[in-house]
């Protein structure tokens, strides 16, 4: 059967039917079936192969990775089959992914405008340093009048821009080359240690982990599996490999003895607080509740950063291009200002 890729919109909308229906008592089988009358035929088709692997004995996760759905979205699933909760889990985690493809659909939107602009003021700025700012300056050179702030301040641009431009280009290819000669190579656990260093990304990166994390274990805690047999799940989860080493890592160092709290402070990847939310859910008893809560104050967080970033690049865009147009205008004008002036 041809496979058609799934948006990650579409991924998460299925999935959170799926979960509205799993909560009306529908079995999974049956809320397929009525989820794929209401898509396109291509989706009919391929919905209804599902079913056939699912009656086959295939577990849903694996039918998900057939359909080439998104790794975390197919790990809720996973981990919902062991720990019960399988409709909570999918709603959670297509909610997560539904605000994901929001955030990125939002930053597009407000990149398209700017960009935009950006284009059109790059087009006015050649045509005007090229053609009519060296008639002007030689006119005014001519008359005696000095090049005026405006003015330097558009063959400073054209000066400095290629060289950035330049510099960029560079920093992009010594990028590539580490991620292709050096990135690849390291450990899974040294990636995630290096990508949570990058500004602003880093941040944002270490709350998702976080979260998906604790929100995981909270579930698997509170289908009645222990934090021993949670994270062998974890480990035992291949499709997500990060996830499955950190059990292993946590895991042999519980054999030796180490506290929990104390193994996940050694994360760099991890929240500074996830190591005292654990510590005291083990005190008082609640541990599964304490992740819970946790998760979602990880998700609040994340989505403050992502929106005060996303509300920080737009302003910066217009001032920038506003600031240029702003220059080429008044480089020609001014001048012509004190020309009208000495008449």
């Amino acid at each position: 059967m041809n496979r058609h890729k799934w948006s990650i919109n579409e991924q998460a909308s299925f999935l959170k039917r799926i979960g509205d229906l799993l909560l009306r008592g529908y079995p999974i089988a049956e809320a397929i079936e009525s989820i794929a009358l209401q898509l396109p035929t291509r989706r009919k088709e391929e919905l209804y192969g599902c079913l056939v692997e699912l009656k086959q004995g295939s577990p849903f996760h694996d039918v998900l990775n057939n359909l080439g759905f998104h790794k975390e979205l197919i790990g809720y699933v996973y981990f919902a089959e062991q720990h019960g909760s399988f409709a909570e889990a999918l709603l959670e985690g297509s909610e997560l992914a539904l605000l994901k493809d929001k955030d990125m659909q939002k930053l597009l939107k407000l990149l398209q405008y700017p960009m935009l602009l950006m284009f059109i003021t790059g087009f006015l700025f050649i045509f005007i340093e090229n053609t009519l700012l060296p008639r002007f300056t030689t006119l005014f050179a001519s008359l005696g009048l000095k090049e005026n702030f405006f003015t330097k301040v558009l063959y400073a641009f054209d000066f400095y821009f290629p060289a950035v431009i330049s510099a960029l280009l560079i920093i992009l290819f010594l990028s590539a080359a580490y991620y292709l000669f050096a990135f690849r190579k390291l450990s899974v656990l040294k990636q995630r240690e290096f990508l949570v260093r990058i500004p602003i990304a880093g941040r944002i990166l270490k709350l998702m982990f976080t979260h998906y994390f604790s929100i995981q274990l909270s579930f698997l805690l509170s289908g009645g599996i222990s934090v021993s047999e949670s994270l062998s799940l974890f480990e035992k989860n291949q499709s997500q490999l990060f996830y499955s080493r950190i059990a292993a890592v946590i895991k042999n160092k519980l054999v030796t003895g180490e506290k929990l709290e104390t193994i996940i402070g050694s994360f760099s990847f991890f929240e500074k607080e996830f190591a005292m939310i654990i510590k005291h859910g083990q005190e008082n008893g609640k541990l599964e509740q304490e992740l819970l809560f946790f998760s979602k104050h990880c998700v609040t967080c994340m989505e403050e950063r992502i929106e005060k970033s996303l509300k920080t690049i737009q302003p910066i865009l217009y001032i920038f291009i506003g600031g240029l147009v702003v220059s080429m205008y008044l480089a020609i004008l001014l001048p012509m200002f004190h020309l009208l002036d000495g008449i």
